[in-house]
């Protein structure tokens, strides 16, 4: 399969898993503040952390091309919600101002953190 192939497999399959968490959690929590995507985009910050840290490991041990395509660029760029997370911080900031506010500073600390964890997690994973 070509690389397109594989970045569009893996978009689909994060696309759905994002559409199917996004409306359980949705459901769930049943809150105006946007929970959903916040969580999910920092299940994928974490996700990606995790595999760029497995992707290139000092040991040169690493994930085959494919499956980075796959998982990386195809699995997270489908799952992750950065556009939702724009137009809902535009909302928010127009409706509730300090709201949309918090919401932004949320993202960014969470999924920094997020992404820092699963790269340190990666890391240690893959230790010798």
């Amino acid at each position: 399969m070509k690389g397109w192939g594989w970045v569009a497999l893996g978009s689909a399959l994060g696309g759905g898993l994002r559409f199917v968490l996004g409306d359980f959690l949705a459901r769930l929590w049943m809150t105006a503040f946007p929970w959903p995507t916040l969580f999910i985009n920092a299940a994928g910050a974490l996700l990606i952390g995790l595999l760029a840290a497995l992707t290139h490991h000092p040991s040169g041990r690493s994930i085959s091309p494919p499956l980075r395509l796959f998982t990386m660029i195809g699995f997270c760029g489908g799952f992750t919600t950065f556009s939702l997370f724009s137009l809902e911080s535009l909302e928010l900031l127009r409706s509730v101002p300090a709201m949309g506010i918090l919401y932004m500073i949320l993202t960014g600390v969470i999924c920094l953190i997020a992404v820092w964890g699963g790269h340190v997690l990666g890391t240690w994973l893959s230790r010798d």
